[in-house]
């Protein structure tokens, strides 16, 4: 089969459609299946393929997450894409290269497949005045509706997905399908403890201390200020914790400004952006991962550092509250009392019950590889081609019954 995966980001962006694009394209080629990447690219001015992806030329959007931003129509964009002629259609974004895919499938009859990444609603003062958010909001939501309509198929990561489409008037089933995480390089087993030691003190954090981690792009709708706030509430410092928060985004200085005025700084780290090769070292120095973020749907950090052992400590948020076991992979918290108690629990392990621990988080994670996402999309690549072929078949029938109605009349 060949499939045509459509994003506004690819490598070398970091974030979490990226890891997934790039997740079930790996899955997909070692089933045997032929996949091209359809990505913009703000640093090519032309077109061309080139290892297996197709880059657009786009321009940066900086307001929303620095994604290239393509015009959806090109006819050398659509030449290549005939050259490759692909079997399915996937689009993992809405703007211009999602766009794009949506025009080709309708031009050439293939199924189109849209997987959910973003509630958008959630972001919408990213790019809106405050006056106009409402009726940016609602457009949102009418832009949704179209690419839902004219989709075969609708995936999304957690069941968030499925109670947003319901609410924006979206009535179609929705395949919930989890991220994955690339469990053979997010091995923790990989790092000596000389080569762990080293990183810790470049980072400058105490040995004796228990790392508890954050990765993802620092903006509001991440709530890394509640869980700095939850922070400095209860933990002391005689607790030997020491916060690591990794990566960049618009709320960063104000975020650090925010750790000296909870008088917290010199417990917590701001790595900056990390080198994606670099993750697996930086989750294996770390003992925890922690959010209290409720816009997410299924975090690919989170499961990254569960690949890499680690359990994971996630504020309530009950459509998401199923994507951890409490005491099996990680566990839940409401109150900054209720984090630190989970906190501690974990603080007064052994080490043996930390190596345990570790195990089983991991372990946890073996039905989340690439090969497992992809046998799954492949049912629904199935999926939308029989709903392709009933489509046709319906409109086929509805424009037979016009004919027959107009010659009856006619006679």
């Amino acid at each position: 089969m060949k499939v045509a995966l459509f994003t506004e980001t690819y490598v070398p962006d970091v974030n979490g459609v990226v890891a997934h694009v790039q997740t079930l394209k790996n899955g997909l080629e070692a089933l045997g299946h032929e996949v091209l990447v359809v990505a913009a690219d703000k640093h090519c001015k032309h077109h061309y393929v080139y290892d297996g992806v197709l880059h657009c030329p786009s321009i940066e959007a900086k307001k929303f997450y620095g994604f290239g931003v393509a015009a959806p129509y090109s006819r050398k964009r659509l030449k290549l894409l005939r050259d490759f002629d692909p079997d399915i259609i996937h689009i993992h974004h809405e703007f211009g290269i999602g766009l794009s895919g949506i025009v080709y499938a309708k031009l050439y009859g293939k199924p189109l497949v849209y997987t959910l990444h973003t509630m958008y609603d959630q972001y919408i003062y990213y790019i809106a005045p405050r006056p106009f958010l409402n009726t940016a909001t609602k457009f949102s939501h009418q832009y949704e509706r179209f690419i839902a309509y004219n989709a075969n198929m609708l995936t999304g990561p957690s069941a968030k997905c499925d109670e947003y489409f319901k609410r924006i008037g979206v009535r179609k089933e929705i395949n919930i399908i989890p991220n994955s995480a690339d469990t053979e390089a997010f091995d923790y087993t990989r790092f000596t403890p000389e080569k762990k030691a080293e990183r810790r003190e470049k980072l400058g954090i105490p040995a004796d201390s228990m790392i508890v981690c954050f990765a993802g792009r620092l903006g509001k709708e991440k709530s890394v200020d509640v869980l700095m706030e939850f922070w400095a509430k209860t933990i002391k410092r005689e607790d030997k914790l020491h916060l690591m928060v990794m990566g960049d985004g618009p709320d960063k200085e104000a975020l650090m400004l925010l750790a000296k005025g909870l008088k917290i700084d010199d417990m917590v780290t701001f790595t900056g952006m990390v080198d994606h090769k670099e993750m697996p070292l930086q989750y294996s120095i770390s003992d925890v991962f922690a959010s209290a973020s409720l816009s997410e749907m299924n975090s690919i950090s989170m499961l990254e550092s569960m690949a890499c052992g680690l359990p994971v400590l996630q504020r309530y948020d009950e459509m998401n509250a199923d994507q951890i076991q409490d005491g099996v992979n990680g566990y839940l918290f409401n109150t900054a009392e209720n984090m630190y108690e989970r906190l501690m629990e974990i603080r007064r392990l052994s080490d043996d019950e930390l190596a345990g621990l570790k195990k089983q988080v991991r372990d946890s994670m073996y039905d989340r590889g690439s090969i497992s996402i992809a046998r799954y999309m492949l049912t629904i690549y199935d999926k939308a081609k029989e709903e392709r072929d009933a489509r046709k078949n319906d409109k086929s029938n509805r424009q037979k019954f016009r004919i027959a109605q107009f010659t009856k009349s006619d006679k």
